[in-house]
């Protein structure tokens, strides 16, 4: 197998080359095709993985960029890897905005209503992270809204974007009977929030729900029942952080009066 140098992994090594041949300094938006990744692993005589699209998501959530693209960054920006329709992407330079846990931010104990069962037989972290969310009734208590799992993994099509997938979809209703549709993202282990997605879940939301009010929401662990939740809304042409916060699920008798009261102020 022949690794371009500077590349940490073969996914590095085609989104490095596919960059590379396309890039002219002073770009801002550089379009390429799903088409490009099958290309260019025959040309460096890299074994393409079965999904080519891995090799997009990997870059977007799990490794950062390889430095032959960071480089070439300007001050305050960063390249993004969006979708533009059925098999078509591009990298596009926009403001740095990265969607990271805040350490400084206090946690509010919830008691962990997550059945034991549950929690024992799930799959993966994202998995996990989902059920903790959809059991202790997370969303309700982060939106102050009545909310209610419409499907996990939403697979479809958007104009524009082409195939997007929400990790679960939630539809809920306000004391007012103001009525919502919420795309969650969800990241456990080493994978990493993006605004790319929040961007991809609204755009679909939009399309497919023209009459409900969007609120996306980003969910990722900080640790095992730490877990740290995210409003995220359109500002211009970026994605912004609305609001965060940080719950942490234990044992009702682990609740203090002393904490509750806290709450209160």
């Amino acid at each position: 197998m022949n690794n371009k140098p500077n590349s940490e992994n073969r996914y590095a090594a085609l989104i490095e080359s596919i960059f590379l041949g396309k890039y002219k300094k002073g770009k801002t938006d550089i379009p390429f095709h799903r088409d490009d990744i099958s290309a260019k692993a025959k040309e460096l005589k890299i074994r393409l993985p079965k999904n080519p699209g891995d090799v997009i998501y990997a870059c977007r959530y799990r490794m950062a960029l390889p430095k032959s693209i960071t480089k070439t960054q300007t001050k305050g920006k960063e390249w993004l890897i969006e979708g533009r329709g059925r098999s078509k992407y591009a990298f596009r330079l926009a403001a740095v905005n990265r969607v990271i846990p805040n350490p400084q931010l206090a946690a509010i104990k919830i008691p962990d209503a997550t059945p034991e069962i549950v929690a024992a037989y799930a799959l993966s972290d994202e998995q996990a992270l989902l059920a903790k969310v959809r059991y202790n009734r997370l969303i309700d208590i982060f939106l102050g809204v009545a909310a209610y799992s419409l499907q996990n993994h939403l697979r479809t099509t958007v104009t524009g974007l082409g195939q997007v997938e929400i990790d679960e979809i939630y539809a809920a209703i306000d004391k007012r009977g103001r009525q919502y549709i919420i795309p969650v993202q969800a990241k456990g282990g080493s994978d990493r929030l993006s605004t790319v997605q929040a961007k991809q879940d609204l755009a679909c939301c939009a399309e497919k729900f023209p009459h409900l009010i969007c609120r996306s929401i980003s969910a990722q662990f900080i640790e095992d029942n730490l877990i740290a939740l995210f409003e995220l809304g359109p500002s211009g042409n970026e994605i912004r952080i609305v609001e965060e916060k940080h719950y942490r699920l234990v044992p009702a008798d682990k609740i203090t009066q002393s904490e509750l009261r806290s709450y209160d102020a």
